[in-house]
């Protein structure tokens, strides 16, 4: 009922509505579009969470689904990806020609030089399609506090800060999609898929 009434406000259709068997405080919502989604909550954050901080985290999902998050996130990294390798080949064909000075075919330069670029171009890649991610999360937190309200978000933000360094039941490739991730420091946080709660507490106080 709390999220048809939320997708409702939204203006989307009603999502699918799932209960995954974990322990873990979270919630991922996935889809094609944003009238064929599916928004999906932890048993764990059922049983601790209070009922207006888990009205905050589905609108939080149902604004990912709003938004069009999903579809974003993968057109952007299919995007990148292609670019990825369209500028390895020039930079190992480049490579190959200018400093081996091959003049027929491809020599062994060309492909040592495009593998290496490829990785070096996948990082920076990386980069930018996390930075993205964690700009919808943003986005995400703020339909959270429109459609719901801003002291439930903020108290759901918090009470996930409480139960940070729990192990996760997600499976890597839906860290993504979660209301929260496992915390990084220094340079690796350049890869995370999300802001640090603290940052997202912050601009919603802000806001």
């Amino acid at each position: 009922d709390t999220v048809r009434e939320l997708a409702k406000e939204a203006g989307i259709g009603m999502p699918e509505v799932g209960i995954f068997p974990s322990q873990s405080a979270n919630a991922f919502a996935t889809g094609w579009n944003r009238n064929a989604a599916l928004v999906a909550v932890s048993a764990g954050m059922l049983q601790r969470f209070k009922p207006e901080e888990i009205r905050a985290v589905m609108a939080h999902e149902i604004g990912h689904v709003a938004n069009g998050d999903m579809v974003t996130l993968t057109l952007i990294q299919g995007v990148v990806n292609t670019f990825v390798i369209f500028f390895a080949r020039i930079i190992g064909h480049t490579v190959d020609r200018v400093v081996f000075r091959n003049e027929r075919g491809f020599g062994i330069g060309y492909f040592v030089v495009t593998m290496v670029a490829q990785l070096v171009l996948s990082l920076l890649a990386s980069m930018i399609v996390m930075w993205f991610s964690r700009y919808r999360e943003y986005r995400a937190d703020h339909a959270g506090a429109t459609l719901a309200s801003r002291g439930g978000m903020i108290a759901a933000l918090q009470r996930l800060q409480l139960e940070q360094g729990q192990p996760s039941d997600l499976p890597g490739e839906m860290t993504a999609f979660g209301i929260s991730e496992q915390l990084k420091q220094g340079i690796s946080g350049l890869f995370r898929s999300h802001p640090p709660l603290e940052d997202r507490i912050r601009a919603l106080q802000a806001a």
